[in-house]
């Protein structure tokens, strides 16, 4: 028991540092303009969020804070990317501070849309001419509104995705404290991420795409859950990838998810990794229950028609090793490269060569050498990066 306490304190102080989102404070907006030259600036993304959080009254700066709406809400936040940006990495400013658009990553405007209505008409357009897909990404534990802005658009610019992003943002605290206040947002906003992927299947996407992260697999999955209890569980055929990071769900929990959704039609992945420090914590915290994001039997999750990654050998960005999919440059390129072919037209059998020849290159570009362990439902692959 004394030896058990002493990994959870350990764990918790880990978490305290860092959280799943490792930011120091929640403010997206600068308190005034800052001016760059156009040379230093790499790109600027139109994010489009759907949301369940309240306005921010207290803190206008932070758009949107951690308490609950009954409602959701609708905005569009544009995210200027420096030109000295680094794979993986989110760069920003310290503490409270104005962000520097030639330095970090910088929220310039945002718009807020009255209603569903509205933000139907806006996304919709941007979708008919960014590529006829969209990417919803839903953010995990401890994540304030500006960190799910920031990573999806580090998303977005890293893999090069070619359609629009969308954020669904849940009521997350933004604090380490708040993991069983988190776990009750996110599912109390079942109905309102089920309701934005309905929203977009009515738009021109031919395909939407989905990554959840830690938390964020939760709802995920309890939305896919009410879509095919409903019948339209691949979004009346426009579903296309569904890409679970990390997820801090039950194992057992997921294998009953997945048997109401039924085998995918479209390729659906797991990512995990054996020293993801932040689902041991969780994994304490729920009675010393496995999580699927740190499971050791890759094949047992296969028997359910999805696809597991095994990351374990691959390096994180940060000591929780809790986001290796979007700050680990290899892999955020290789997910890239992945999501670039829409998933109508992927394989379900990942091709080994091509994914040796990307890694291989890729490891010798930032000197990073790991395998990663593809387990399919038919075979296993061991796609070797760096050397």
């Amino acid at each position: 028991m004394i030896v058990h306490s002493k990994i959870v304190l350990g764990l918790a102080f880990a978490l305290a540092l860092t959280g799943c989102a490792g930011g120091n404070t929640h403010d997206l907006l600068n308190r005034k303009t800052v001016a760059v030259p156009a040379s230093d600036i790499a790109a600027t993304h139109e994010i489009f969020v759907a949301t369940t959080r309240q306005q921010a009254t207290k803190d206008p700066r932070q758009v949107f804070d951690g308490d609950r709406s009954l409602t959701t809400s609708y905005a569009r936040v544009d995210v200027t990317v420096p030109k000295i940006h680094q794979l993986g990495a989110i760069e920003r400013a310290k503490g409270s501070a104005d962000s520097n658009p030639a330095k970090q990553f910088t929220a310039t405007d945002v718009v807020h849309y009255g209603d569903a209505q509205q933000f139907a008409k806006a996304v919709g357009a941007n979708i008919a001419i960014s590529g006829d897909r969209a990417l919803v990404f839903v953010h995990g534990f401890n994540n304030g509104f500006d960190d799910g802005v920031y990573r999806l658009t580090q998303i977005a610019h890293d893999t090069k995705y070619p359609g629009t992003p969308v954020l669904f943002s849940w009521a997350s605290s933004g604090k380490t404290t708040g993991y069983i206040y988190d776990k009750d947002s996110s599912t109390a906003a079942r109905d309102d991420l089920e309701a934005t992927l309905r929203m977009l299947a009515k738009s021109r996407a031919k395909s939407i795409d989905i990554i959840a992260h830690s938390m964020g697999t939760w709802l995920t999955m309890e939305a896919l859950r009410q879509l095919a209890i409903t019948g339209d569980r691949d979004l009346n055929g426009k579903l296309g990838y569904v890409i679970l990071a990390s997820p801090d769900i039950d194992v057992d929990v997921f294998k009953k998810q997945m048997i109401r959704y039924g085998k995918p039609d479209k390729p659906f992945a797991i990512l995990l990794s054996g020293d993801d420090r932040a689902l041991k914590l969780s994994s304490f915290i729920s009675g010393d229950k496995p999580r699927v994001g740190d499971y050791g039997d890759a094949a047992d999750l296969a028997n359910y028609g999805v696809t597991v990654v095994d990351l374990t050998q691959a390096k994180g960005g940060d000591q929780l090793n809790h986001a290796k999919f979007a700050d680990n440059p290899i892999l955020v390129q290789l997910l890239g490269n992945r999501l670039r072919t829409p998933a109508g037209l992927a394989s379900d059998e990942p091709d080994p060569a091509q994914l040796n020849n990307i890694g291989q290159g890729l490891g010798k570009a930032v000197g990073s050498v790991a395998e990663v362990v593809i387990t399919t439902p038919f075979k296993v692959l061991t796609i070797a990066t760096g050397g």
